[in-house]
């Protein structure tokens, strides 16, 4: 309930932009303002000076007409030494000074704000003059219009009106951009909400313009795939599953319904060794299964420098085994591994090789550039190519391997496999002249990144 009430992405988004361009046109427009009020003041200020330069030298050397020309300011107003009006601009003709401040004897020019000059309308600027003549001080007035800081008002209507417009040109542009990149993300959000396990093989749209949002519908899509992949092995293992535990259990059931039907009639020690293997066979299937729940998690193994040579050894010497074994231990091959889990993995196929060895057995050590590489051979009937892979997936014994050991699990090869994986190594069957070659490739201690820095 509480995401109807937040801001949308889009939203929080189209609005800042609108707010960050907002304050930068404010401050341009300031600074734009500044700029056009100092220059109207400049002008101003030039007018004041043109018309000094007109009046001053008709005052000094005459003849000064009663009637001055205006120029470019607003009025002109010309007092003798005794404060008598004897020259204006033809808008103060007959009328009395405009002001009655001079400049301080130190300065022969002074300016003020009057509002309004007498007989004027308005604010205006106000500038007084000292011009030195034989009877004394005359004075020069020269009015004009009070300059606003902004300057004129066409300044001011521009600079809003452009603000306006780019503030707007940025937020409907912020807000069409944003719903463009935001619609694939809501493709891939509503395709998603649509997912369940009976619709594992929908994908999310992958769009072709942001690069980001590509690369996050392309992770999607491969989680989905790793997802899809592992839902059909777990249906898949979960139905093997059923199915090998049935059949022990089915059989352990009809032993014991037939020696309660008949009681006199039962071999009692014989049942209960034909029970007695198919608890072992649950018992197996069952730790097999923890085990390999147990790798899918990937847990963390404790790696410690070891001796591969010596640690196949040691399993070999204290192993009975009906078959011959070969050795070939080369020195030198030194891993870190979890020792335990790769006893467990030559244990497993050492098993799946004694039970289709006719003979012999060859147990190899080498080191290969940075890898150490482990293999067991049998000299029996061999894998087919077609079901090489095949033979490490869960609950999988090719007919050959069903009619030689009725009893296996199905799981020892799959298990080795993920403890190679877990170790960052391989586990493959390659070819051989006669039986099966199972190769595991391990990285050597020598080439690990711990090890180099160590």
């Amino acid at each position: 309930m509480l995401s109807r009430y937040l801001p949308s992405l889009r939203a929080r988004r189209t609005v800042a932009t609108a707010v960050v361009a907002a304050c930068v046109c404010v401050g341009v427009g300031l600074l734009f303002l500044l700029f056009t009020g100092g220059r109207e003041t400049d002008f101003a200020q030039a007018h004041v000076t043109d018309a000094w330069n007109r009046v001053v030298p008709l005052i000094r050397q005459g003849p000064l007409p009663p009637v001055l020309p205006k120029g470019e300011v607003e009025a002109i107003q010309v007092l003798d030494a005794h404060g008598r009006v004897v020259a204006s601009t033809p808008e103060l003709a007959g009328r009395p000074p405009i002001a009655t401040f001079r400049a301080d004897d130190r300065n022969v020019r002074a300016t003020r704000m009057l509002c309004p000059p007498r007989g004027l309308e308005g604010c205006m600027a106000v500038t007084s003059y000292k011009v030195y003549q034989p009877q004394g001080v005359w004075l020069l007035y020269v009015a004009t219009p009070q300059v606003p800081w902004y300057g004129a008002p066409a300044d001011l209507l521009l600079v809003v009106g452009a603000s306006l417009a780019v503030t707007t040109l940025m937020t409907v542009w912020s807000f069409r951009d944003l719903t463009k990149a935001t619609a694939p993300v809501n493709a891939i959000r509503a395709e998603l909400g649509e997912i369940t396990l009976t619709a594992l093989d929908r994908r999310v749209p992958v769009p072709a313009d942001y690069q980001e949002i590509r690369l996050l519908a392309e992770t999607v899509n491969d989680t989905l795939d790793r997802l899809e992949s592992a839902y059909t092995r777990l249906r898949r293992f979960t139905a093997d599953a059923s199915h090998e535990l049935r059949t022990p259990i089915t059989a352990m059931r009809t032993h014991l319904e037939g020696a309660l039907l008949h009681p006199k009639d039962t071999d009692w020690p014989e049942m209960t060794h034909a029970v007695l293997a198919g608890v072992d066979l649950l018992q197996v299937t069952a730790a097999d299964l923890l085990t390999l729940t147990n790798l899918d998690a990937r847990p963390l193994l404790r790696r410690d420098p070891t001796d591969l040579r010596r640690l196949v050894g040691a399993e070999l010497s204290r192993r009975p085994c009906r078959h011959k074994i070969v050795e070939d231990l080369a020195e030198n091959a030194h891993i870190e591994c979890d020792r335990l889990r790769i006893t467990r993995l030559l244990g497993n196929l050492l098993d799946n090789a004694e039970r289709h060895a006719t003979s012999r057995i060859t147990v190899s050590v080498r080191v290969e550039g940075a890898s150490v590489i482990l293999e067991v051979a049998d000299d029996g009937a061999g894998i087919p190519a077609e079901h090489r892979e095949t033979v490490f997936d869960r609950f999988a014994r090719l007919d050959a391997a069903r009619n030689r050991d009725a009893g296996g699990t199905g799981l020892g090869l799959a298990i080795a496999r993920e403890i190679a994986e877990a170790h960052g190594g391989a586990l493959t069957v390659e070819d051989s002249e006669q039986g099966a070659r199972f190769v595991l490739r391990l990285p050597a201690r020598d080439a690990l990144p711990s090890a180099r820095t160590g």
